[in-house]
């Protein structure tokens, strides 16, 4: 989506430093990664439980993800919008919560 756009994932922005960027960056590719092993199982006739075992592990890095960055989130963003008379942070908190845990 193009940002000039007003929508929500386009107001606010966060910082942050290269080396966190390149750590989240460098997950997110493994994961990436783990889905093209999936499309490839697929593609081979892979066993159900087989596909379904990497699928598993695909999931469960992609949560390990979630929890890392919304961690961060909390230290952070949510931490200096409050300090900072915005409690809106703790709504907004509260919803990714709820998503997280869907």
């Amino acid at each position: 989506m193009d940002c000039d756009k007003k929508c929500a994932c386009c107001e606010k922005r966060t910082e942050r430093p290269e080396e966190e960027k390149k750590k989240l960056l460098n997950r997110l590719h493994r994961i990436e990664g783990q889905v093209r092993g999936l499309c490839g199982m697929i593609e081979r006739d892979a066993y159900c439980a087989d596909v379904l075992t990497q699928s598993a592990a695909v999931e469960a890095a992609l949560n390990a993800f979630n929890r890392d960055l919304l961690s961060r989130h909390i230290r952070t963003c949510v931490v200096r919008d409050l300090r900072n008379g915005d409690e809106s942070a703790a709504d907004e908190l509260a919803a990714i919560v709820q998503k997280l845990m869907k």
